[in-house]
């Protein structure tokens, strides 16, 4: 294989490998598309997981304060 071989962007897709540089532009840009919806899930997965952490030390800060029995005690 030489260093310019080496170099090439692959595409792996279901099982078969593709060298980037000689697919038509159009495949091109549904790949660049591709990649910025993975990197647009991910961000959007990290979101969530700092949301669902916060969520879960607010619940903990609630019952280290015994807040539940406040909210459902019979007036």
């Amino acid at each position: 294989m030489t260093d310019s071989a080496a170099n090439n962007p692959v595409l792996t897709f279901e099982g078969k490998r593709y060298d980037l540089n000689t697919l038509p532009d159009e495949l091109k840009e549904l790949v660049r598309g591709m990649q910025v919806a993975d990197a647009q899930l991910r961000m959007h997965e990290d979101t969530l997981k700092v949301l669902a952490v916060g969520r879960q030390s607010l619940a903990t800060q609630l019952n280290e304060r015994k807040f539940f029995p406040l909210i459902f005690k019979k007036a």
